[in-house]
């Protein structure tokens, strides 16, 4: 009898050894995802830079002797220069232009992820309720999501800033509360799919609750769509930040952010312009680095491109 059991293994081994099969470990889909997202040289490289600017935004203002407030009579409008110290040179009423854009990156990175996690929470799960149930509660939560639409999304991030004060806090609250509305839409999408995929029914079948089946079924089966977005979703709400501060709107004095620099240096431009180079440098480096990170991720998720 064990012979009998054996027989077809040892059968099966003959057979792949004369066919000379190799055996191939098999891989995850993250693990996959992971393999090829470190083939994109562009994105890994733009991965490289941006943990060296996070990492130097952190760190950087700890290591230079000038505070971001202090003021050095000595050296107001003075240019980059090493015998100086100031190696982005100063402002107005000269303080160090590198420290404040250091500084100002840590305002323009918490806002771009804090606001990021807001939309995130919000639009996933307003839009896998909104796809699982479906029907007439499907129809009400859209029609809301497409009145929201239809208001001027700056418009009203402006009127929110006016009416309760320009606080950093409401800041992300603000970008965040009205970023939704795009991640909500796609998580609806996918929701609608995935919910009559085969696992799903027999959940369904075994007596599994609604909200059972989007925590254990339909979120953990969107996490490619959610990170590709929040890689995408990041530089949009650093810019509108940004454009905020140009505007004069965004954080206030002692904080500072890379838009409100950039609207600093636009005033001075002609007479002083490392004080709009700097920060706008920092600040489209890293628009860009996010922007092919997400577009590295987007390529790596997709099953559709597997080999």
């Amino acid at each position: 009898m064990n012979g009998a059991k054996q027989q077809p293994a040892v059968v099966k081994d003959a057979f792949a050894q004369a066919l000379d099969v190799p055996q191939v470990a098999g891989r995850s889909l993250w693990e996959d995802a992971r393999h090829r997202l470190f083939k994109n040289r562009a994105a890994v490289f733009s991965l490289g830079l941006l943990l060296l600017i996070l990492v130097l935004v952190i760190v950087g203002p700890w290591l230079i002797p000038w505070d971001a407030d202090f003021t050095d009579w000595d050296n107001i409008y003075s240019p980059p220069s090493i015998a100086t110290g100031h190696y982005f040179g100063t402002d107005a009423v000269g303080r160090d232009l590198f420290v404040r854009t250091l500084q100002g990156g840590r305002i323009s990175l918490l806002v771009g992820l804090v606001a990021t996690v807001v939309s995130l929470l919000i639009g996933v799960t307003y839009g896998a309720i909104a796809g699982y149930f479906g029907g007439r509660i499907d129809q009400v939560m859209m029609r809301i999501v497409d009145i929201f639409y239809a208001m001027p999304f700056m418009f009203f991030v402006i009127l929110l800033m006016v009416v309760f004060g320009r606080n950093i806090i409401l800041v992300f609250i603000a970008i965040g509360a009205i970023n939704w509305l795009d991640m909500a839409r796609i998580v609806r999408g996918q929701t609608l799919s995935l919910k009559r995929t085969e696992y799903v029914e027999a959940a369904v079948a075994c007596g599994a609750t609604p909200l059972q089946i989007i925590a254990r079924h339909i979120l953990p089966n969107l996490m490619g769509v959610v990170v590709v977005y929040i890689t995408l979703t990041i530089p949009q709400v650093i810019l509108v930040e940004s454009f905020l501060s140009f505007l004069g709107l965004g954080v206030q004095e002692p904080m500072t952010s890379w838009g409100a620099l950039v609207n600093d240096g636009s005033q001075d431009m002609e007479s002083a312009p490392w004080m709009l180079i700097f920060p706008a440098v920092f600040l489209s480096i890293t628009l860009y680095c996010l922007n092919y990170v997400g577009d590295g991720l987007r390529d790596a998720l997709d099953p559709r491109d597997r080999v």
